[in-house]
């Protein structure tokens, strides 16, 4: 049997948080597909999907700008070295700038992002003047843009280290309770979407499927595991769409209860985190010093 690298064992064990070994039998039985790996320890452990994949954090910041009629808003990621950098003044100040130009411009992406006008010259050009001054490489990551005829209202946390815009159908009330809601998911379970109309019937068949050959071992009949299957469906449901989610703010209330009572009703959100998806780097110090010692 061909060894498993250890780099595709510790995906494994980042996505599920189980143990080396576990995941490593789980890979030689896969034959070293790691997506059929992962499924293999669901069924058998449980394990939720992606544990801690989105979960990385790099530096940098989240520019938001809502326009003054609440109708268009934007957000943007930029990229730095350091969180000394993330917390510099006018670092922070060109990600506003940047979020403020792509609700105005509306770019169709980052590299069109790069070439509009910004103070003197451009968007790239302003980029570059800034990392003379500052002394760190800095990056446009990604932005997104809403429009609308409805309502858009935006909140920023951490400094910066969260941004979430909603779209609704409300009082600009609502809406911040339901943006801080947002961004306090990061923590736990983040929403897929808004409602679970929306969540793609490949992946409801891809988890039904997980649960149905977990509920098989436990040697129940028939029609008491197909219960079983559709209540584990629809928590699943619960848990990844917004209006499922208990309410940050009220858990004994559901998302969607709490917007019944103000009467309102989110259209769509957008959540960055910083550095999300992005493998911070790690110096090895002692591998450059023994490194150096044999040269």
């Amino acid at each position: 049997m061909a060894e498993i690298p250890a780099g595709v064992v510790m995906e494994i064990r980042r996505r599920t948080g189980l143990g080396m070994m576990e995941c490593k039998k789980a890979l030689q039985e896969a034959g070293g597909d790691v997506e059929k790996a992962e499924e293999l320890l669901r069924i058998k452990s449980g394990a939720r999907a992606n544990k801690a994949a989105d979960r990385v954090t790099a530096e940098g910041i989240i520019g938001g700008f809502v326009s003054g009629d609440g109708k268009k808003a934007a957000l943007v990621e930029v990229n730095c070295e350091t969180d000394f950098v993330a917390r510099n003044a006018d670092f922070q100040a060109f990600a506003q700038r940047l979020a403020q130009i792509v609700a105005e411009k509306k770019p169709v992406d980052v590299t069109a992002l790069s070439t509009l006008p910004m103070n003197d010259g451009t968007v790239e050009s302003t980029r570059q003047a800034l990392v003379q001054k500052i002394g760190e490489n800095l990056s446009l990551r990604r932005f997104a843009y809403r429009e609308t005829s409805q309502r858009l209202v935006q909140y920023l946390h951490g400094g910066g280290r969260i941004g979430v815009t909603i779209e609704l159908e409300g009082d600009e009330a609502t809406g911040k309770d339901i943006a801080l809601h947002v961004a306090a998911s990061v923590a736990g379970t983040r929403p897929m979407s808004v409602s679970k109309d929306q969540v793609p019937q490949e992946l409801i068949e891809k988890e039904r499927a997980i649960y149905q050959a977990q509920a098989a071992e436990s040697g129940k009949p028939p029609e008491i595991i197909a219960k079983m299957v559709e209540g584990r469906v629809a928590k699943y449901l619960a848990e990844i769409t917004l209006l499922g989610q208990p309410f940050v703010k009220n858990p004994d209330e559901t998302v969607e209860q709490f917007l019944k009572s103000k009467n309102a009703r989110v259209v769509a959100f957008d959540l960055f985190v910083v550095g999300e998806g992005i493998e911070k780097r790690k110096d090895d110090f002692a591998a450059e010093v023994a490194a150096m010692t044999k040269s």
